[in-house]
């Protein structure tokens, strides 16, 4: 071929794949708006609150409007604390709309009052009282799993009595859940120094040690990143003991996209493992009104398009 012929060639096929690239690239911004209501690859499940501005503040009409972007699951970690009545309708909604019920805060425990650590009688007294006011909660919204925080450190005692009062605690607990098959998560923390429970492996050999289905550990990986990092190999070394997995994106606390981590990877990891259970959003919306809502919206569909 002629050297102009060539020349002439080649810019017709850069500018058709160039052309091509554009409209490519046009089209993805685009794609995920394709994809509205289709259900996600993992079982997202969002919090109140999270799209109070598309669909007002109602939580039953929140979840609804999840439900017709693809979401099929809902947290709650206040859920304890609503009247009962609010608590029925919304577990009547989910059943209707055959979405699942992901964790809720286990009544009546603060970091600040609850300190397994300790051994003290009146922690552990206020533990099992907690443990059975959960089982009427999850009765009502049709639930199996309450996020449980151990409390602080107590300072005063070696770290290795502190674990086996928590054991010890923790034992009691699923005494009361095991039989309603209610399993309650330990959830590893970054909010503060002071708190006892911190990283996976740590979570990990308190479960083995309570030999319980009803104990398990809470993946925040949100908390993970800050406290250890190492995401992915911690998960695979703890994935027995692991029941339950929370999203946050590192710095800020937002939807997947925003931060350092990444959670396409992660989501793709987590999915090839076999989970099926909720994927918690724990987390805000980085963006304001509506917009950030759908921006939200888009951070997930981005994330999960790893199939």
């Amino acid at each position: 071929m002629k050297r102009r012929n060539f020349v002439q060639s080649s810019l017709v096929a850069g500018s058709a794949l160039l052309s091509g690239g554009i409209a490519k690239a046009a089209t993805s911004d685009n794609d995920y708006s394709s994809l509205s209501g289709k259900p996600f690859n993992l079982n997202y499940g969002i919090h109140d609150g999270m799209f109070k501005n598309h669909a007002g503040p109602d939580f039953i009409d929140q979840i609804k409007f999840a439900y017709e972007q693809g979401f099929r699951a809902i947290e709650d970690n206040g859920m304890s604390g609503r009247p009962v009545d609010q608590q029925s309708k919304i577990g009547e909604t989910l059943a209707k709309l055959g979405m699942a019920m992901g964790v809720f805060v286990q009544p009546g425990l603060s970091n600040d009052g609850n300190m397994l650590a300790s051994g003290k009688q009146e922690h552990i007294d206020n533990f099992i009282k907690s443990c059975q006011q959960a089982v009427e909660v999850a009765k009502r919204i049709n639930s199996k799993l309450v996020t449980v925080v151990p409390g602080d450190f107590d300072r005063n005692l070696p770290i290795g009595v502190q674990t086996g009062n928590v054991i010890e605690a923790i034992k009691k607990g699923t005494a009361i859940l095991e039989p309603h098959g209610i399993m309650m998560v330990l959830e590893p923390l970054s909010d503060n120094p002071n708190l006892f429970l911190r990283t996976a492996d740590q979570s990990y050999a308190i479960c083995k040690a309570v030999g319980s289905p009803s104990c398990k550990t809470l993946y925040d990986m949100y908390h993970i990143q800050r406290n250890q990092g190492n995401i992915i190999p911690t998960l695979n070394l703890c994935i027995s003991e692991i029941g339950y997995y929370q999203v946050g994106d590192n710095p800020g606390r937002n939807e997947p996209g925003t931060g350092e981590i990444n959670y396409k990877n992660i989501f793709k990891h987590i999915y090839n493992k076999g989970y099926k259970g909720v994927v918690g959003m724990e987390h805000g919306n980085a963006g304001k009104g509506k917009e950030g809502e759908l921006a939200l919206i888009k951070a997930y569909r981005e994330a999960d398009s790893f199939m």
